[in-house]
């Protein structure tokens, strides 16, 4: 069998609160982000970007992360401020796909969100080859204005995702997928 065929058959997402490190070296992360890059680009705009996430910019994100749960639950307990804190620092490493997607006199704004989507798709499966687990998440905090300007999304720009990587501690079970009868017509 082909092992291209096989990675994308038995890939699944994991979640942050079961990946664990050792998380790409420098030299993975450089391969997992050149293939990110590697997409469909009408236009050759690159209208997404990526920022890395991991060790202390975990920690002064989630700080943030924490005040604005805060500030907009005053109820929560020091438990789930904690939890909140530690959203990104679950998995060794977070890569932030942003979609700069933007009006062009050629290229319509929805190819360029597709364009990051796949870029998004393209990085977690990058890092599934060499190994690693991963999970695309976007969660309240991928649109919320607070978080956004903390890791310095211009206010055009848009948060397509989350991508947590890190080894899985555990694999949790495969989920029912679509039957191809029920989501494929031919014309």
């Amino acid at each position: 069998m082909n092992a291209t065929l096989d990675l994308l058959r038995t890939r699944r997402s994991v979640p942050p609160a079961m990946l664990s490190g050792p998380g790409p070296t420098d030299e993975d992360l450089a391969t997992i982000l050149g293939i990110a890059s590697r997409v469909p680009d009408h236009g050759k705009l690159a209208p997404w970007r990526f920022i890395v996430i991991a060790g202390e910019g975990a920690e002064r994100i989630g700080g943030v992360i924490a005040a604005a749960y805060a500030a907009d639950h005053p109820e929560a307990d020091a438990a789930r401020l904690a939890a909140e804190r530690r959203r990104l620092a679950l998995a060794p490493l977070v890569v932030a796909v942003v979609s700069r997607a933007g009006p062009h006199v050629k290229i319509p704004e929805w190819e360029q969100v597709l364009s990051a989507g796949a870029a998004a798709m393209n990085l977690c499966v990058a890092a599934n080859a060499l190994g690693f687990a991963t999970s695309w998440l976007t969660e309240w905090i991928a649109y919320d204005r607070r978080i956004l300007d903390a890791l310095g999304l211009d206010p055009r720009e848009q948060l397509a995702g989350f991508v947590h990587i890190g080894r899985a501690t555990q694999v949790p079970s495969d989920r029912p997928r679509p039957d191809l009868a029920e989501i494929v017509s031919r014309f």
